[in-house]
């Protein structure tokens, strides 16, 4: 049971970065990116590239890869996300839906349907000893970092004048642009800061298993359920649906190797039926 838990919560940690740049696309835009998992891969393909190009030092694809992302982001969101953004939400969700077949087409020409991985060296075999479990490096470090992420969005949303100009704007569009903010700007900054998350999820998906181009729509079907487990606008809430997502899907691989992800599907569906809004909903403030 004790190993359950902490592989359950190591993969939860992966599915935590994997979720919270959806979280901060709905929590200011209030829209959800259809795209979201092939962006995911992606980016996990860019590391690549950027580590074959750099001869494999994963620290300088990284501090690359990040401020990357949130350029790509930010003018995703100012040439194209921007002129959807409407109280009707269709419009955006086609937009992703087309973003997200133009990704997933794009990645299978440039670098075929094979599943490839990012070599991480001494960091994919080393392991902490946690009294009779061994805990791998390289998934303790994603868990680090899920938490560190979630640390840093409560901080930056309720502590901090850009965070309060995305509470602002998410909450009235019309009232805080009266106020002087540029709601357009707003939304750039968000989405870069959400792509930038995606890029570490990116990173780390590929460092710890293999990535095909067509992985995009299983991501974004983790990263949605943690979200509504935790609930919609809550990042420590999407961190904690993560970790319930992950545990319950090692509980289920225990069981069965074929049951694992069923599993988690069936927690989804018991949160929405039991608490629709989820366990911690919108709790930014």
């Amino acid at each position: 049971m004790l190993e359950v838990l902490i592989q359950g919560a190591l993969l939860g940690g992966l599915y935590a970065l994997f979720a919270l740049g959806l979280s901060v696309m709905f929590g200011v835009m209030r829209l959800t990116n259809i795209a979201q998992g092939d962006f995911i891969v992606l980016a996990a393909f860019g590391a690549m590239a950027l580590a074959s190009a750099l001869g494999g030092q994963t620290v300088w694809v990284a501090l690359l890869l990040l401020p990357l992302g949130f350029a790509v982001g930010w003018a995703l969101q100012r040439g194209v996300l921007n002129r959807t953004l409407d109280k009707d939400p269709l419009p955006s969700l086609v937009a992703t839906f087309g973003l997200s077949i133009v990704v997933q087409n794009g990645l299978q020409e440039v670098f075929s349907a094979d599943p490839r991985s990012l070599a991480a060296g001494d960091l994919a075999t080393r392991s902490l000893a946690l009294g009779s479990v061994n805990v791998g490096l390289l998934p303790l470090l994603i868990l680090v970092a899920a938490v560190a992420a979630t640390a840093g969005l409560q901080w930056l949303f309720s502590s901090t004048a850009l965070g309060r100009s995305f509470r602002a704007v998410s909450d009235d569009r019309d009232i805080a642009q009266l106020m002087g903010l540029d709601a357009r700007k707003v939304f750039a900054l968000a989405t870069g800061l959400a792509f930038a998350l995606i890029s570490l999820a990116g990173l780390f998906q590929a460092l710890r298993t293999t990535v095909a181009p067509t992985d995009g729509p299983m991501l974004l079907l983790f990263a949605f359920e943690a979200v509504i487990i935790g609930g919609m606008g809550s990042f420590w809430g999407t961190l904690v649906g993560a970790l319930v997502l992950g545990i319950t899907q090692q509980a289920g691989f225990v069981a069965d190797p074929g049951w694992g992800l069923w599993f988690g599907h069936l927690v989804f569906l018991a949160v929405l039926v039991v608490r629709p809004q989820g366990l911690f909903p919108k709790t930014r403030g």
